[in-house]
């Protein structure tokens, strides 16, 4: 199974999680797990995702993200988990 990890962060607005859910799931991407948090009106998600029959190339994913966050005033991010891990182990 080939992973990656998902964030999402910005101001808290309606419809996140279902325009975020709705564009993995047109990828053919699978949500392991999820987490979210919203503190003084600060959005805050990360996902676990299983990338193994996603449908799309990951940059093109990747970008997709990116724009969706544009439009919705997010920054979304989308990490291999190897890089994830490496880069946020202390």
């Amino acid at each position: 199974m080939k992973k990656a990890v998902i964030t999402v962060l910005g101001n808290d607005k309606v419809g996140i999680i279902a325009k975020v859910c709705t564009f993995l799931s047109d990828a053919n991407v699978n949500i392991l797990d999820i987490s979210q948090t919203i503190v003084g009106g600060y959005f805050d998600m990360i996902m676990v995702v299983d990338i193994t029959d996603m449908t799309k190339n990951f940059d093109d994913v990747s970008d997709g993200l990116a724009v969706l966050g544009d439009e919705l005033g997010l920054k979304i991010r989308i990490q291999h988990t190897e890089i994830f891990d490496a880069v946020h182990r202390i």
